[in-house]
């Protein structure tokens, strides 16, 4: 992995991560909504406006901003040989101090699943986390039946911790997940 331009670049093997441009609205609305009905069942609901390129826009300044303030990456993931975009994965709620801790969520496109670039583009930010942003703990949530996404987060080395009870309000309604971290020097056993 090699960190370019700050923290606003990622490069692994075969992907790069980097922060929303405006000028990626077009791939970014043609991906989500060829995915929409794939994505739906794992996500909040969308209004009517989600799609539109002045949201998008406020989602590049905002990414901008979080970057700048460390206080999240919320990058899109492209794939190196012709620049696809694939999904996007975001590492939020950065906490300083005594906690270091954050959140990782993630999405990909319908047409780009068990391909193993989601678990490449996990790695690299878990690692950016560790070693730049001096993140100590990462966690993340799924729905239980959401099994794709359990053994990711535990292949990656994510271990579970429990059950968030109503922890989001996930395709119309409030929805328990499961817990999951990552943390920096564990020394947990592996994960049952």
């Amino acid at each position: 992995m090699f960190l370019l331009r700050k923290i606003q670049i990622l490069r692994t093997e075969r992907l790069t991560l980097r922060l929303p441009e405006a000028n990626d609205f077009a791939m970014w609305e043609t991906l989500r909504r060829g995915s929409a009905d794939f994505l739906a069942p794992w996500e909040p609901v969308r209004d009517a406006s989600y799609l539109t390129r002045r949201a998008f826009q406020n989602r590049v300044v905002w990414a901008k901003r979080m970057a700048k303030d460390r206080r999240g990456l919320n990058m899109l993931m492209f794939r190196n040989d012709d620049d696809q975009l694939l999904g996007g994965i975001t590492l939020d709620n950065i906490q300083r101090g005594v906690s270091k801790s954050c959140t990782v969520g993630y999405w990909m496109g319908e047409g780009f699943t068990r391909q193993g670039y989601m678990a490449e583009a996990l790695n690299a930010s878990v690692l950016h986390a560790f070693t730049v942003l001096d993140i100590s703990r990462i966690q993340a949530g799924c729905l239980p039946e959401n099994g794709p996404s359990r053994a990711l987060l535990e292949k990656s080395g994510f271990k579970y911790e429990g059950v968030a009870q109503s922890y989001l309000q996930i395709d119309g309604r409030w929805r328990n997940h499961v817990l999951y971290a990552n943390l920096r020097r564990d020394r947990r056993g592996r994960a049952e």
